[in-house]
């Protein structure tokens, strides 16, 4: 499979837990629900790690990756702190798109961190998911 199934299948099940979530965060405390949500993951992406071998891998990272994984981790866990919150108090038809405002914030951070390229056809697209996201959000 190429990337762009990746990411599809990706978008498919984020669908699926902003309305899990949703259904989860209902009647309970939100930082609780991503503490159980959290658990889940680590058991599941651990199964997967040793299913698949990758485990012993882990010994000849460097410092400089762990450094990056380790921030990454703990953008995913405020992020979905925020997120779960969000949810607890807004209609999932309309948190679900705010929280996608992080694509073109990706696009601006890839450009202004990694250097990627930005044409200007990638600029309208992003402000057309701002555009969409915020319309959604105020509908």
């Amino acid at each position: 499979m190429n990337w762009i199934l990746w990411a599809l299948l990706s978008a498919l099940f984020a669908a699926m837990t902003a309305i899990l979530a949703k259904l989860g965060v209902a009647h309970l405390d939100p930082n609780l629900a991503t503490a159980i949500r959290t658990t889940v993951v680590v058991l599941f992406a651990w199964t997967i790690a040793l299913l698949t071998n990758r485990q012993n891998i882990v010994s000849v990272l460097d410092r400089k990756t762990l450094l990056y994984l380790t921030l990454s981790g703990l953008a995913t866990g405020l992020s979905w702190l925020c997120y779960f919150r969000a949810l607890q108090m807004g209609p999932a038809s309309r948190v679900a798109p705010l929280d996608k405002l992080s694509v073109p914030l990706v696009l601006l951070f890839s450009w202004l961190l990694l250097g990627e390229k930005i044409t200007p056809l990638v600029i309208v697209g992003g402000l057309l998911i701002t555009a969409g996201a915020l319309l959604v959000a105020i509908a």
